[in-house]
């Protein structure tokens, strides 16, 4: 049975994206700054922080810079097992 989850992925994105914004903000780089550190253009750092919407390369090459890496190699890395099944088709 699949969990409830309460956001929609574009509220999901936001939260994102808004944690970015305000990791950015507390080390004191401006979104022009983050652009060139990152090779990512201004305008999908401007676009990604309104939105949420952005690449998962771009994204990435972001918390390469902010160093909060940890959180994009821990996706998907504690989904708990919900049956024997899932444990078996793992070692498959």
């Amino acid at each position: 049975m699949r969990k409830f989850v309460w956001e929609t992925p574009d509220e999901i994105d936001k939260q994102v994206a808004e944690n970015v914004r305000k990791l950015r903000k507390r080390l004191g780089i401006s979104q022009k700054r983050l652009s060139e550190l990152t090779g990512v253009s201004y305008g999908s750092i401007k676009r990604f922080e309104a939105t949420g919407a952005i690449s998962f390369l771009a994204l990435t090459k972001i918390a390469v810079e902010l160093d909060a890496v940890d959180g994009i190699r821990e996706l998907f890395t504690k989904v708990p097992y919900k049956s024997i099944e899932e444990v078996i088709n793992e070692q498959k």
